[in-house]
């Protein structure tokens, strides 16, 4: 991996990709969930980029854990 990638534009790629994960599951599963959770859900069934910061912020937490990773692992700096 290149050791001079910006690390927040990582987290923000890594943010994306969490948030792809989570909508494909979220799918699947939603047919077994209350239906208020279901509607929450709904409600954030779009790309990343039409997100609100709130909701984005919540995929980041995921991606910075990611990063934490890499760098103690020093595959990244």
């Amino acid at each position: 991996m290149n050791a001079s990638i910006d690390a927040e534009d990582l987290v923000e790629a890594l943010a994306e990709i969490e948030h792809q994960q989570w909508l494909h599951w979220s799918k699947a599963v939603a047919p077994e969930v209350s239906n208020p959770t279901r509607l929450k859900w709904q409600s954030c069934w779009r790309e990343y980029s039409e997100l609100t910061e709130n909701v984005k912020e919540a995929d980041r937490v995921w991606a910075r854990k990611v990063v934490a990773l890499l760098r103690e692992r020093q595959l990244i700096s």
